[in-house]
């Protein structure tokens, strides 16, 4: 049986969203678990367009594997530009996020 995570970081909140990609970094650099998908959700979309700590430490997750950002609110709030100049795929998450979920994708929620 795989293990298989995927952390949604969608809060505005600073120190929770830099826990979130803390966790999905290391996760991913020590192969705690078999695969890791990270999306961007709602407010984190504008954070990480904002604050040059998150924006350095979202960055480093491109090491491993490209976040993906929700297109619908990224549009929504003006900020898919931003997203893709940072090295993020804009992308419509809501039928991915599901997916995953019956592919046995453990949701993260921070």
């Amino acid at each position: 049986m795989s293990s298989k995570v995927m952390v949604i970081i969608s809060t505005a909140e600073k120190d929770k969203a830099l826990t979130g990609i803390l966790y999905a970094k290391n996760a991913q650099k020590n192969n705690w678990v078999d695969d890791v998908r990270v999306i961007f959700f709602g407010p984190f979309e504008n954070l990480v367009c904002e604050d040059d700590d998150v924006i350095q430490a979202a960055s480093e997750l491109l090491d491993y594997k490209t976040p993906i950002a929700c297109k619908f609110l990224a549009d929504k709030s003006g900020a898919s530009n931003k997203l893709e100049e940072l090295g993020f795929n804009v992308e419509f998450v809501g039928a991915l996020i599901s997916d995953s979920i019956k592919a046995g994708y453990v949701p993260m929620v921070f």
